[in-house]
């Protein structure tokens, strides 16, 4: 089964940064992934991503419209999208995952 790991963040954190998050996890599941989503929001960082997570899966999506940190995912194959974009169109997210359309963070940004 293919991991899906991802973080979801927007400037105020709360209503879209969890809706985004749910429905990621929502849709990935429905097509068969495993799925984490860490949450940055107002009350700070919830279901935090570990080294293993990170290890273990196969591709990233960063649906965010603030800075997060990325570094730790050097190496990943990893999609990055508006917190908008996540909430409304995870299926076109998830078809870039199947088509392979998803580049390796290289870091940097």
């Amino acid at each position: 089964m293919k991991k899906i790991i991802g973080v979801c963040a927007c400037p105020a954190g709360i209503a879209h940064t969890y809706m985004a998050a749910e429905s990621l996890e929502r849709y990935g599941r429905k097509l068969g992934y495993e799925v984490k989503i860490e949450t940055n929001g107002a009350g700070g960082v919830e279901n935090r991503l570990d080294e293993d997570d990170i290890k273990n899966a196969d591709f990233v999506i960063i649906a965010a419209d603030t800075s997060v940190e990325t570094e730790r995912f050097i190496g990943k194959p990893l999609i990055e999208t508006s917190v908008s974009e996540a909430v409304r169109n995870a299926a076109n997210i998830f078809e870039k995952i199947a088509n392979k359309d998803v580049e390796i963070y290289k870091g940097g940004r």
